[in-house]
């Protein structure tokens, strides 16, 4: 008899988020199918954000009135609250940032610039999102050192055999993504991080599409650096977290200056403030941070794993319709070794028309290239139609897709509108 979590069920968590029930263009429910550009929000958390600015709102660290302490108090919940969910063995190794493209930057400016010398490389691989390309790229133009991309197999993985052959003893950091933004492959992190010891390399893994979905352990695989954002794992927008292991915290200079990062200043010098707030300058996402303690507490209730395996039993359901179909290619691994994330192009149709059409009958995707141009010239398309799942998904908004991906092939071929993909 199989063994794992106890399967969710997603029409019991359809009831904690109020924006599902709705109906679209006055005719249809809404299918909400683009989780992994954003995920909606529970009831628990619009309520902790809406508490906060109710009865809890003050500026942190700054104010030794009760307001100011209990605002302080719940911030600093929020932190241990996300230190509790990624594994971290100290809070103050949790920066709080905007998100995970802020994640990136401070780690590529403040490492990068003081680590990373003429020679040095940065491994990249082709199926990263352009916020961990272009932070690495900007590095390798200030420092000198060069950014090399490690290629993916045909089935849409990443090319392991290679890995050996691009881990050298110049390379100083592999930046990885935990899971595909397009292709929803699942990376083996853990092996990634055995590979880059034998050179001695450091791990930043961008856990953007990983952590509000599957359970992390970043001591169990080591990461130096993990990257998320809260808008994608039922919290608020513009607020996340990156992880630091404290011993490379510690050594790394502050990325932006001002108030909140510094212990003193004088006019000839400023003395940065410990861990973790040299990182956090200026005020920052306070009623946003707080809420992600709500969201914590939601991902724990629900369970990483029952949600885990719920998504991958809907990316199963969505490959077998979308099987059904002879023209449609559907981009990436097989559903046993992807997340909730299927990807696909119809031969001769524009992703946008496919998306649009999907629209009228209320079901919401997207189209493009999902801030990964190099993944899409490697896959021989410049843009793909993505669907992405989470908790809240079910098996009949799954049906409800792949009838309206079977209503907008027969009005394309019956209006003939048929257009190659062109670049978005």
């Amino acid at each position: 008899m199989e063994s794992g979590p106890l399967p969710l069920d997603p029409a019991a968590i359809r009831r904690d988020f109020p924006i599902l029930d709705q109906t679209i263009h006055d005719r249809f429910p809404l299918v909400y199918l683009d989780s992994a550009a954003s995920s909606q929000r529970p009831r628990q958390v619009i309520d902790a954000l809406r508490d906060v600015y109710e009865r809890n709102y003050a500026n942190v660290h700054r104010g030794i009135h009760w307001l100011s302490e209990r605002s302080t108090d719940l911030f600093e919940e929020a932190r241990e609250s996300i230190q509790a969910l990624v594994g971290a063995r100290h809070a103050h190794e949790i920066i709080l940032t905007s998100g995970t493209t802020a994640g990136v930057n401070l780690v590529a400016r403040s490492w990068g610039d003081a680590n990373l010398r003429p020679g040095d490389e940065i491994l990249l691989t082709d199926m990263e999102h352009h916020s961990n390309i272009v932070p690495w790229q900007q590095a390798a133009e200030r420092t000198g050192a060069a950014v090399r991309f490690l290629p993916i197999t045909d089935s849409g993985e990443l090319d392991l055999e290679q890995l050996d052959a691009f881990l050298t003893d110049r390379t100083r950091l592999v930046a990885v993504t935990a899971v595909s933004n397009v292709l929803g492959t699942i990376n083996p992190i853990g092996a990634i991080r055995e590979r880059a010891d034998r050179c001695g390399a450091l791990l930043f893994v961008d856990g953007a599409q990983s952590v509000p979905h599957e359970p992390t352990d970043v001591q169990a695989t080591r990461a130096d650096f993990l990257a998320f954002s809260g808008h994608k794992m039922m919290g608020p927008s513009g607020v996340g977290a990156l992880y630091g292991r404290e011993t490379l915290l510690d050594a790394m200079p502050p990325f932006l200056g001002g108030g909140g990062m510094i212990r003193r200043v004088a006019r000839d010098r400023f003395a940065p403030a410990d861990l973790p707030f040299k990182f956090e300058a200026g005020t920052p996402p306070i009623a946003d941070a707080i809420a992600m303690t709500a969201a914590c507490r939601y991902l724990r209730d629900v369970g990483l794993e029952r949600i885990a395996a719920h998504e991958q039993r809907l990316a199963r359901l969505a490959h077998e319709r979308l099987a059904a179909f002879d023209d449609v290619a559907i981009h990436g691994p097989a559903p046993d070794r992807k997340a909730g994330i299927v990807s696909f192009s119809i031969d001769r149709v524009h992703p946008q028309d496919i998306s649009e059409l999907l629209d009228h009958r209320g079901i919401a995707v997207r189209a493009g290239h999902h801030c990964a141009m190099p993944l899409h010239e490697r896959l021989g398309v410049s843009a793909s139609v993505r669907a992405s799942f989470y908790a809240y998904t079910t098996v009949d908004e799954i049906d409800r897709f792949a009838d309206g991906l079977r209503s907008v092939r027969e009005t394309l071929r019956r209006t003939g509108s048929r257009r190659a993909p062109t670049a978005r």
